[in-house]
């Protein structure tokens, strides 16, 4: 039963508006108007850092979905918070999951040393390795990490969290919290980082946690590129602490031209391409919370402005 008494009206913000906006309009969804007078906005829909720009243009801004996952481009506390603001966060598991376990299994399986190996025309049959029974280590276990925990658990790998506090998967096999965070990185044949941009995650992969890692470890980092100490991973790599990183965020983006993550060795770069935001699966999510919306229920994925996620 719908509850709303009139027909909110929809400014899609972002420089795919017209495809938002056919996928939408072919749901039919009760009420809803669109509009291109960004003043009329009850909801948006759209990017984070475009609607940081017109906040102040938005008198009637109520409900902001997000096309991200990330949302740290409105977190500022010179900025209003006086709506109700959803992520994208239940969207990406399956992508990150295709993207993490893609890097896992080349790594396993010497995709890229079999490929060099051709080149030289070298017959080459040395043994690959294998994911059953190594340890994953999720530093964040999200949506997106306990999607990745269900992957690795179809693989046979045991999998260790580090959350803040929240045990919500189970597929994990063991929860780590504050100080641990060092036993947490013993052992492990990968870290994955899938942790959103807060004071908090700041550099939180930094020497000593690097240090805590065995040397023929796997760093992979596809949540925030603030959460890595970049110097520290650099001499991590250069040294031979640890054998790789897959990288597809960094601190700074686009990655500067002199910066030495370009000659690190065992590093790959991929350029916050791990899991983009695509139409159809914004939309679903955007029909689905419209119909909480309209219904006077609590939306999906709401982020507290506070945690900053």
């Amino acid at each position: 039963m719908v509850i709303i008494d009139h027909m909110p009206r929809l400014y899609i913000l972002t420089s795919e508006k017209e495809e938002y906006r056919k996928s939408i309009e072919q749901a039919n969804l009760p009420d809803l108007e669109f509009t291109d007078n960004l003043s009329e906005g009850e909801i948006v829909l759209g990017e984070p850092r475009m609607l940081r720009e017109k906040l102040s243009q938005l008198p009637n801004l109520k409900w902001m979905q997000s096309m991200y996952a990330g949302v740290e481009a409105l977190m500022d506390s010179s900025l209003r918070h006086d709506y109700t603001l959803t992520n994208a966060r239940g969207v990406f598991g399956e992508l990150m999951s295709e993207y993490v376990f893609g890097y896992l299994l080349a790594h396993e399986k010497k995709i890229f040393k079999r490929y060099e190996s051709q080149q030289i025309k070298k017959y080459d049959r040395f043994e690959s390795g294998w994911l059953r029974s190594k340890t994953i280590g999720l530093l964040g276990v999200g949506s997106i990490g306990v999607h990745l925990a269900g992957t690795a658990k179809h693989f046979g790998m045991t999998v260790y969290g580090f959350t803040r506090e929240s045990e919500t998967s189970k597929h994990v096999d063991k929860y780590f919290h504050g100080a641990d965070i060092l036993k947490f990185a013993e052992g492990l044949d990968y870290l994955v980082v899938v942790l959103p941009r807060t004071e908090g995650t700041n550099q939180i992969v930094n020497a000593e946690l690097l240090n805590a890692l065995p040397s023929h470890a796997i760093l992979i980092n596809v949540g925030r590129g603030n959460a890595v100490d970049d110097s520290a991973l650099v001499e991590a790599l250069t040294k031979g602490n640890i054998a790789g990183a897959v990288l597809d965020v960094t601190a700074r983006e686009p990655l500067p031209q002199d910066h030495p993550f370009w000659a690190t060795p065992n590093l790959l770069l991929t350029f916050h391409t791990s899991a983009i935001s695509y139409p159809e699966d914004i939309t679903r999510l955007f029909i689905e919370n419209y119909h909480l919306y309209i219904e006077g229920k609590p939306l999906k994925y709401q982020v507290d402005f506070e945690r900053g996620y």
